[in-house]
Formats: C-alpha cells, sequence, structure tokens
C-alpha cells in the first residue's frame, strides 16, 4: 500500500448564508467562498473573506449557477462561450472584493450542478479553465478526483487539485450520487470522519454497493449548509489528527 500522506486540506462551501460559517471557519483549512450568484452576495462575499483570513484559512472563488431559487443545483442551459463568461464575470467579482477587503484568493471551485456537470463534460471544463486563465492564470482549480475538470485545467496551464467529498455518497464511477438519492447526503459525524481518515490513509472510499472507488485527494469537501456540519467537521479533525495527518491548506 502507498504511504498515505501525512497532510491534507479540508475546505468547505462557504459565504452562503445557509450554515454557520464562523464555526466552520475555526474548522477548516481552505474555503470556497460563494461569489454571490447561486447564494450570497457583496457583503457576504467580502464579511466571509475577511473572517477566513483572520484564522489564516485559504479562500478560494465558488463560482455558480446563477440561480437562486434553486441554490445552483440544477443546470441552467448555456454554451461553453455563456459558460466562459459566466465564470469570468463572478471571479471578477471575487478578485474585487478580495482587493476591496485586503485579501486574497487562491483557486476555484465551481459550486453545485456547474461542478457536477464539468466533471463529466470536458466542454464545460474546458469552459471553466479557459475563464480562469483568463482572469488569473494563477489560480488554480479545484475539481472532482478523476473528473474531467483536472486535465482541463492541466491542458490551460492551471494547477489542478483534486477534491474528495467526506459527506456525500459515490457511485462506482467515483461520480457523486445525485442529491435527493437515499445516502447521497451523510449526516452521521462518525461515519463522515471514518470516510475521510480512509479518503486520505487508502485513497479510496466504498459505495453503498461496496464498490471501492480509488481516490489520490489534495483536498477533502465538507458541505457548510448540511445540518450538522461543524460537528461532522470537528470529527473529521480530530480523526485525521489522531491519525498523524496533519490539516494544512495546499502547499
Amino acid at each position: 500500500m502507498t504511504p498515505h500522506p501525512t497532510r491534507i486540506d479540508l475546505n468547505a462551501d462557504l459565504g452562503e448564508e445557509a450554515g454557520d460559517d464562523a464555526a466552520m471557519l475555526d474548522c477548516v483549512t481552505s474555503a470556497n467562498i460563494s461569489c454571490g450568484a447561486h447564494a450570497g452576495g457583496p457583503a457576504t462575499l467580502r464579511a466571509t473573506l475577511r473572517a477566513a483570513a483572520a484564522r489564516g484559512v485559504t479562500c478560494g472563488a465558488h463560482p455558480g449557477y446563477p440561480d437562486r431559487a434553486n441554490f445552483g443545483r440544477l443546470v441552467l442551459p448555456m454554451t461553453p462561450a455563456e459558460t466562459e463568461a459566466m465564470v469570468a464575470a463572478q471571479l471578477h467579482d471575487a478578485l474585487a472584493a478580495a482587493a476591496d477587503t485586503g485579501t486574497a484568493i487562491a483557486y476555484v471551485k465551481p459550486h453545485g450542478a456547474l461542478y457536477n456537470l464539468a466533471a463529466d463534460d470536458p466542454a464545460t471544463a474546458e469552459a471553466i479553465a479557459r475563464a480562469i486563465r483568463a482572469v488569473d492564470r494563477s489560480l488554480a482549480l479545484l475539481g472532482l478526483a478523476g473528473s474531467a475538470m483536472l486535465p482541463a485545467a492541466d491542458r490551460a496551464g492551471l494547477r489542478p487539485l483534486a477534491e474528495a467529498f467526506a459527506d456525500r455518497g459515490y457511485r462506482p464511477d467515483g461520480r457523486l450520487m445525485p442529491r435527493g438519492t437515499p445516502g447521497a447526503v451523510l449526516h452521521d459525524p462518525a461515519q463522515v470522519a471514518e470516510r475521510a481518515l480512509r479518503m486520505v490513509t487508502h485513497g479510496s472510499v466504498t459505495t453503498p454497493d461496496g464498490a471501492v472507488v480509488a481516490l489520490r485527494p489534495d483536498s477533502l469537501c465538507l458541505h457548510g449548509d448540511t445540518p450538522g456540519a461543524v460537528a461532522m467537521a470537528r470529527a473529521v479533525r480530530a480523526a485525521l489528527a489522531a491519525a498523524g495527518v496533519t490539516l494544512a491548506p495546499f502547499a
């Protein structure tokens, strides 16, 4: 077995006005902060950037479909050019907020339906990567391990970062189970902590039907809007620390 890493990043989707961001920021090492389209807004974006920076948490931009009614979790039909323009506009907003608050953004993680579409659709993944490169090519792209986003980032000259989800169920093909499916969203802190530890130490996750999916994550994600998110984050931190794994932002 390949030796497990001694450090891992822990991120959460925040700035969405949907959870206890302050408590989550005390647990995570990176924060995917909503650009204000699918949730949140300019004031929340700036406040979350300040709060994250004050704790030494690395900030990422979290662009999504401008569909607040559905929290950005339904695909809005767009051409690749329209997707590129949408992501670029949201990144400009996030970077302007960072400049206004004296903070910094280090990476981009798409949100919700945009993220899931980009995992399987190379055209969407390439559009996101082009948008990032056009706005600021120093930004990394955080995407689902084994998905189309990582090679798209690489081809665009961006740093690809692989992500795994401790609080979500997986399908045998390595994709996330659709929300609304039994087992798609996990809530038990002990179960989530055990999965997080296995993802880091074994590089894998087990699906509900017993299949083992190989993962090599640079970062683990927890959703800040999930009920019980803070308890899960604390349990994950404790389990990793007990196993000798250091939580730290991307090197």
